[in-house]
């Protein structure tokens, strides 16, 4: 099989880190397992030194969740690996679903999880306002990019390795996933879904970085969108504009 990297940003997760980690490595035995460490300031980095069935990096300071994919990358790429798949650690994402990514990802260069592409799939009801930007935002990635993704946000995803060689993320904090859309589209890559089950254990967490404002949030994520189409699909911003306008007469 293709060498497979388990990519885990950590940031402050001692609640679920051991048990999470103990789940991929019984469901992927023979995968390298890799936690990036954000800069956790609770007993996470204790719970990880004690492992040897995983690798860790550890940022010093907290940089960004986007960061962290960014390192694991970075590392997944140094190493020459086939595939890496990325899940959260927070007992949102189930690692029984790991096979099933790191087969779909043969035929497609990203496999991103959807916890709306199958209504038949029980889930827990999202927060409003994380359901209403994921809406937004997967209507302007599909208008921009032609992608007929149903979830822009889900963690959950495989990616084979000669299609992140051609990516150049820069964005540390939640956006980054809009750079990955983009810079997909402009180089061609395959996209596909799977369904996942929609899990909300702690629905009030805390965005880092001043984005629990929804409004905030939103402005970040437009203004991060513009400036990567702009970049890449400069033909697609006249649309972008286009559709965000019919958006926002819509909410009027």
């Amino acid at each position: 099989m293709n060498r497979t990297l388990i990519l885990i940003p950590v940031f402050n997760e001692e609640a679920t880190l051991a048990r999470v980690l103990t789940e991929v490595r019984r469901t992927a035995p023979d995968a390298d397992v890799l936690v990036v460490d954000d800069g956790s300031t609770d007993r996470s980095p204790e719970i990880l030194a004690v492992r040897r069935d995983i690798r860790m990096i550890r940022h010093e300071e907290n940089r960004g969740y986007g960061q962290s994919l960014i390192t694991g990358f970075e590392d997944a790429i140094a190493r020459d690996d086939h595939v890496v798949v990325t899940i959260d650690c927070d007992d949102q994402h189930e690692p029984r679903r790991i096979p099933a990514f790191r087969n779909a990802v043969t035929r497609a260069d990203i496999v991103s999880g959807s916890r709306y592409l199958d209504p038949s799939v029980p889930g827990d009801p999202p927060p409003p306002d994380r359901w209403q930007l994921n809406q937004e935002f997967t209507a302007l990635i599909r208008a921009v990019t032609g992608y007929a993704i149903t979830d822009s946000w889900c963690g959950f995803k495989a990616y084979r390795v000669e299609g992140l060689r051609k990516l150049a993320l820069t964005e540390p904090s939640y956006g980054m996933p809009l750079q990955v859309w983009v810079q997909a589209a402009f180089h061609g890559l395959t996209v596909n879904e799977l369904p996942v089950a929609r899990i909300y254990k702690n629905p009030n967490r805390r965005f880092w970085g001043g984005l629990d404002d929804m409004d905030t949030r939103r402005a970040y994520y437009l203004r991060l969108l513009e400036h990567e189409v702009a970049r890449w699909l400069p033909e697609q911003l006249p649309l972008l504009r286009s559709a965000r306008s019919a958006q926002s007469a819509r909410s009027t």
